[in-house]
């Protein structure tokens, strides 16, 4: 009941009302608004910027974006190889013997290669198995992103192709050819990526730092080089580690002639870019790569998923295949050729089988 003397008017109370429910709707609807777009963005975002499809464990992989990922990392790797070279601070040691007794050397320009590669391809894809040469030391870890960009040449000739992220294994290479770095022989130096897919290369990069020339290829995908035009299978240019040239020659000559050219050379990135059409002026040109001993898996990775894109081989000396899981070593030698009859190679050259263990 109103008090004596007012008489409340029923206009008035409505006006009152509405003027209530105006400023409730003046202080509640920005809160409101917030609370919506909040909701809205905290849905998954598929397709969003910030969001990898490989980064879930146990998700899935896009191969595209890891083919794009591993072209970046080869080419960061390869400045940081390239700084270390140019302002002479190698800071160079021996890291133990391999199993001919040689001296490998370790590098500034190896292992700060390594931890930019490493970092960029764990970040993109952290469920992903990544094997690299050089320790990872996660004292020195550092924060390296991908911003998602897939470069053109890659996008018109790869399509997406997903696969499980268990079923991955990436190997690094972060300085190919070491001690010819240390000599200063800078056309054999590569930084490497290969990407395995149960065990089976299926993407290849190989990037020379001191010319900025990076080849890659995928499998059944599409790659941004491509085989010579003619190779000599009756005498062929075999091209070999350095410290093989004498192991091989003698063989080589009595299989296929005397006119046959041995190439020695340093590096297995090096030595696969031989076979291809590569338009470097200081690469060499050869028709079979051979290496006769142990070698270690991320040297022979991105070469034989390259080769294996191309429609070439990388097999053991007696033609097996090469798994990418397992151990890190390969055992067998190996053979590599594109354009020629592979089974042919392997029949004509088995006494290079016996070497290959000792």
């Amino acid at each position: 009941m109103a008090p004596m003397g007012i008489r409340l008017s029923p206009l008035g109370m409505a006006v009152f009302c509405l003027l209530g429910l105006g400023v409730l709707y003046h202080l509640y609807s920005g809160f409101l608004a917030g609370r919506f777009a909040f909701f809205m963005l905290s849905e998954p975002a598929a397709a969003g910027p910030e969001t990898s499809r490989g980064s879930a464990p146990g998700g899935a992989v896009d191969l595209r974006e890891l083919l794009a990922v591993s072209v970046l990392a080869a080419v960061r790797g390869g400045e940081e190889v390239k700084r270390v070279r140019e302002g002479n601070v190698l800071n160079a040691k021996a890291k133990g013997k391999t199993r001919e007794g040689a001296e490998e050397q370790l590098t500034s320009g190896d292992l700060l290669s390594n931890r930019r590669m490493f970092y960029l391809l764990k970040s993109a894809f952290p469920a992903v198995q990544i094997n690299s040469e050089e320790r990872v030391d996660a004292a020195e870890q550092e924060t390296v992103s991908w911003d998602h960009t897939i470069p053109e040449d890659i996008k018109q000739k790869i399509q997406p192709k997903e696969v499980p992220a268990e079923s991955v294994t990436v190997w690094i290479d972060p300085l190919d050819a070491t001690q010819e770095y240390t000599e200063d022989l800078r056309q054999y130096v590569t930084t490497m990526v290969c990407v395995a897919v149960n065990g089976k290369p299926v993407i290849g990069v190989i990037h020379k730092p001191f010319s900025a020339y990076t080849a890659w290829a995928m499998v059944d995908g599409g790659a941004n080089v491509k085989p010579r035009s003619s190779y000599n299978e009756k005498t062929p240019r075999i091209i070999v580690s350095r410290s093989h040239a004498g192991k091989v020659e003698q063989v080589a000559r009595q299989t296929f002639g005397n006119k046959t050219v041995i190439i020695p050379a340093g590096g297995a990135g090096y030595k696969v870019l031989a076979l291809l059409d590569v338009a470097e002026k200081n690469q060499e040109e050869a028709d079979v790569y051979i290496h006769v001993t142990y070698i270690k898996k991320w040297d022979i990775c991105a070469g034989n998923a390259v080769l294996r894109a191309l429609g070439g081989h990388m097999t053991t000396l007696t033609g097996e295949e090469i798994s990418y899981t397992g151990s890190d070593g390969n055992e067998g030698g190996l053979i590599a050729s594109i354009n020629m009859n592979h089974k042919a190679l392997i029949e004509k050259l088995p006494d290079l089988e016996k070497t290959s263990h000792k």
